[in-house]
């Protein structure tokens, strides 16, 4: 969406603030033996309680409050009681809803308790990536070029990108223009992104795979023989450093 008055403004900053608190407080809360479902109920419970719909139920009937992905998983996974959160997981949340008619999406990989697994590194270089994707942001500037930045920084830090999924436009509907905002450089995309819009902006890097996969529930995407993550954030484009609505999660703590 492009912001037409204070109005908009107002109500993204209010839902952008009630996810971004969703996905750090869900983060906060899981634990070994916690059940995925359990920590989806969580987070239910914390929109719920601010009148907020989850987004993803709302706009695709997900079976699910938030979206709740392990390991080899890259997003859309579907919280479930018989899926066990284990030490040194790497966990991703993303929780996207809706309020009075506005839009917020926002996501985020991390390493449940102790890191046996060594899987830290590719946590922080997502975010380290994304930050820096974001800070790139104006309007005028293709969306190629952040897509060329993020696939460059995820090969120099030994990773690849996801090449099938990508960040999107937002605001008054889940997805909207522009609707990929991709990891990588496509020369083919002239679109820029316009100064007052509404973007999430994403980051999905894997180990080794470059493409996500369907799991085989309708649902769950999966890295084949790797390990992935993703971090987002929803942003408000301007000419100068970009707003970031949903800066409340631990991503920039």
């Amino acid at each position: 969406m492009s912001l037409k008055s204070e109005e908009d403004l107002r109500g993204m900053q209010q839902i952008s603030q009630l996810v971004g608190s969703t996905l750090k407080h869900m983060q906060q809360y899981a634990r070994p033996g916690m059940s995925t479902l359990e920590l989806d109920q969580y987070g239910r419970q914390l929109l719920e309680g601010q009148g907020a719909r989850s987004a993803p139920k709302l706009t695709y009937g997900f079976p699910g409050w938030t979206c709740i992905s392990l390991n080899e998983e890259v997003c859309h996974g579907i919280p479930a009681a018989n899926r066990l959160l284990q030490e040194g997981d790497l966990v991703n949340i993303d929780v996207s809803a809706e309020l009075n008619g506005y839009w917020s999406d926002n996501g985020g990989s991390f390493v449940l308790g102790q890191d046996i697994h060594q899987h830290g590194a590719l946590v922080e270089a997502s975010k380290r990536i994304l930050a820096k994707a974001i800070s790139r942001i104006r309007g005028g500037v293709l969306l190629a070029e952040i897509g060329r930045l993020i696939e460059t920084e995820a090969r120099r830090s030994g990773y690849r990108v996801i090449r099938n999924l990508a960040g999107h436009g937002i605001g008054r509907s889940l997805h909207e223009e522009p609707l990929e905002i991709l990891c990588y450089y496509d020369r083919s995309n002239k679109t820029r992104f316009r100064k007052h819009s509404v973007v999430a902006i994403e980051t999905f890097l894997s180990t080794k795979a470059t493409y996500a996969h369907e799991k085989g529930d309708g649902w769950t995407l999966i890295a084949k023989d790797s390990f992935a993550v993703q971090h987002e954030q929803t942003i408000i484009v301007t000419d100068q450093q970009p707003i970031i609505l949903t800066a409340a999660n631990q991503l920039w703590e």
